[in-house]
């Protein structure tokens, strides 16, 4: 590897590490922090690549990107520990647990009650440990007088 790859790997790294911090915070360093001594290149990529790249394009703001996240870890299953952090990513962007919930209770329809149930209570979880239990919602009543 030439310097000159050397220095734009570590600057999409930088880069990259920016948007996960903003997004993430310290649960995004964590996970890259856990791969250090087992993966040290998946961390790289990660960061470099799923940041630096994909996160940091034009076209979505950082809640929908968050609300795709949520819904494509709900339907594939067994992803819990990354629903937990995405989960704190969402509330960090903008999102509400009404609007995380509303998106867990979504997914069941394409993915089943199981995944959707196993969504809901990482994102119970990760709201206990925020204070913000319970999550509330308007009345039966109010919902069925939407058009």
């Amino acid at each position: 590897m030439t310097m000159t790859e050397k220095t734009e790997r570590q600057q999409r790294f930088e880069h990259g590490k920016g948007v996960l911090d903003a997004i993430d915070g310290e649960a995004g360093t964590n996970v890259i922090d856990a791969l250090e001594d087992i993966s040290p290149e998946l961390a790289h990529q990660v960061v470099a690549w799923g940041f630096g790249e994909i996160y940091s394009r034009p076209g979505l703001e950082p809640r929908d990107r968050q609300l795709v996240t949520l819904g494509v870890l709900t339907a594939l299953g067994g992803c819990e520990p990354q629903l937990d952090v995405h989960i704190n990513a969402a509330l960090n962007v903008g999102l509400t647990p009404q609007q995380i919930i509303e998106a867990l209770l979504h997914s069941a329809v394409y993915c089943g009650f199981p995944r959707a149930l196993n969504a809901t209570f990482t994102a119970k979880k990760v709201f206990a440990e925020r204070g913000l239990l319970p999550v509330t919602f308007p009345s039966a009543q109010d919902v069925s007088t939407r058009p």
